[in-house]
């Protein structure tokens, strides 16, 4: 009897497991996390003072409803009672990241009691017109950013032990004696990132409408750059593999701060799971440390990382020390894969969590089959670039047979597109992901994607990640002009609505959307929307 080909993939998949385990053990994670905080960038500072007092105002034609317009410059609010103040906003006129100071003085000779202020802040104008006393989010509420303060003396000088998130602030007096004044003096932030390199301008030619989508997509990468490529520097403030992929392809096309990368990509190895699995996301203090929460595309991504932070950097010597992790998450996936070529999706579902969108109606399994093989001719492409194909020596022949079972089960011949699931649902992560794995060749790739555009109950991307996957789907084939005109619709979309960074969460039909049953507690700095940085500066023949 002929072993089968399944058969001869796990007996190497179980050799290599046992010939593999020291390098997972306590010692050698614990030189990982020793060598990441080598690699800890500084970061720079710089202190920013609001630029004008505001009011918030109904308005139908703004983001959430809610727009702002001008009341007066700051010099009248640092200069009158507070009293008279409370309730005013003021306005830094860019999102920052940092922590606040403020000083209060008394006006007139008597002090006879303490005053209680509160401030809230908000990355938009909702935020902080908004109450907070309904809010019925799935979150913490103390992810909302308000503060309470009690001052027993005069004058005095208040920094906020919290780092926050924000371009707007609003003080309100909540508590002081009926026959006593003051007055706030003074407000500015110590506004931090590790990102100072100077950025190259675009080219004069670029139309208006991609500068400011590059320039948004800039900041909004700056910001999350702190010690660590953090999701969100309002809510969350944690690195996450999937937002970290997106983060270096930006942050090599702009900043290039690749000590960064180095740092974060040692933070997860360090932090990996007993059994070699690296965790999606993790916290950097007061101790580097990591929920137990395996994601599977998340894992085979952090290979995606490895192949190209070496493409970008040539740093052989870090990638050789991090290829047993690459090497464990193909061990540690490829299990799930039935003899027939497609994965056990109900299997891989109840033994990890699958993400690929904010999309609570996605079918996942085919975006699960293509990524896998993606991850997986990557890995290999990987191991061939350190002399280490012989290590996974499979991968070629599993990633082929993988590929044959989607097209052959997953690929509607007479619609002309990639459908997912028992119920064959149709989607765009579908297509994409077919596409980027090689599944689908040039022309059913791009027939496949334009065929979307023919039908009715398409699943459409629910967040700025997963537009990020078809954007590059559209360019591997051809559909330059459709990538375009996605880009400057989507990310051109949120800046109409006045988004100065942007967002964890867009849809163009809902400004309400949020994945947390409340939209004051969605990012609207968030890591994964930087995206446009990366297509708009790799393509400039395209976006240029």
């Amino acid at each position: 009897m002929k072993n089968s080909p399944l058969l001869i993939i796990l007996c190497i998949w179980i050799a290599s497991s046992n010939s593999s385990a020291q390098h997972h053990a306590d010692y050698e994670r614990s030189r990982w996390l020793a060598a990441a905080s080598n690699f800890e960038p500084q970061l720079f500072t710089q202190v920013k003072r609001p630029v004008r007092v505001v009011s918030t105002t109904e308005d139908e034609s703004a983001f959430q409803g809610i727009g702002v317009v001008f009341k007066e410059n700051t010099d009248l609010f640092f200069n009158t009672s507070a009293k008279e103040n409370s309730g005013k906003i003021l306005d830094f006129g860019e999102h920052l990241t940092g922590h606040v100071t403020f000083s209060v003085e008394q006006i007139g000779l008597i002090f006879d009691g303490a005053i209680r202020l509160k401030f809230t802040f908000g990355e938009t104008p909702s935020e902080v017109a908004t109450s907070f006393d309904s809010y019925n989010g799935t979150l913490s509420r103390a992810w909302l950013q308000d503060e309470t303060i009690t001052i027993t003396e005069m004058p005095s000088s208040v920094t906020f032990s919290r780092r926050l998130a924000f371009r707007y602030v609003k003080m309100e007096v909540v508590g002081c004696s009926d026959f006593a004044d003051f007055k706030v003096s003074g407000l500015y932030v110590s506004a931090s990132t590790s990102a100072k390199a100077r950025v190259d301008s675009l080219p004069a030619s670029t139309s208006k409408l991609i500068k400011k989508i590059d320039q948004v997509a800039l900041h909004t990468l700056s910001e999350c750059m702190q010690t660590v490529f953090e999701d969100g520097p309002k809510r969350d403030r944690r690195l996450w593999i999937g937002d970290l992929y997106l983060q270096m392809l930006a942050n090599h096309h702009s900043f290039k701060n690749d000590s960064l990368v180095k740092h974060c990509l040692y933070l997860i190895a360090g932090l990996s799971y007993d059994n070699g699995t690296v965790p999606p996301t993790l916290y950097e203090r007061p101790v580097p440390n990591a929920p137990d929460s395996p994601l599977l595309d998340y894992a085979l991504i952090y290979n995606v990382i490895l192949r190209e932070y070496l493409l970008q950097t040539g740093d052989t010597r870090t990638i050789e020390d991090l290829w047993p992790v690459a090497k464990k998450q193909v061990e540690n996936t490829m299990s799930y894969i039935n003899n027939d070529g497609l994965v056990d999706y109900e299997r891989t579902d109840k033994d990890w969590w699958i993400f690929f969108d904010w999309h609570e109606k996605l079918d996942k399994q085919t975006s699960l089959q293509g990524c896998m093989i993606w991850a997986y001719q990557q890995t290999y492409d990987l191991a061939k670039i350190l002399g280490k194909e012989g290590e996974v020596e499979y991968l070629p022949e599993l990633t082929q047979r993988m590929s044959k079972a989607a097209l052959d089960s997953l690929y509607d011949n007479k619609m002309g597109v990639f459908f997912s699931g028992a119920d064959k649902q149709v989607s765009y992560a579908s297509q994409a992901w077919m596409i980027l794995s090689g599944v689908a060749s040039k022309v059913i790739g791009s027939n496949a994607l334009q065929n979307l555009n023919q039908l009715e109950g398409v699943t459409k991307p629910g967040s700025p990640y997963l537009y990020h996957f078809v954007i590059e789907a559209m360019i591997k084939v051809g559909l330059e002009e459709d990538a375009r005109k996605r880009l400057e619709n989507y990310w051109g979309g949120m800046i109409n609505k006045g988004a100065d960074t942007f967002w964890e969460v867009y849809r163009p039909e809902d400004d309400f959307a949020s994945p947390y049953n409340a939209h004051l507690v969605n990012s609207y700095c968030h890591a994964w929307s930087c995206t446009p940085v990366y297509f708009i500066r790799k393509y400039p023949h395209i976006f240029k």
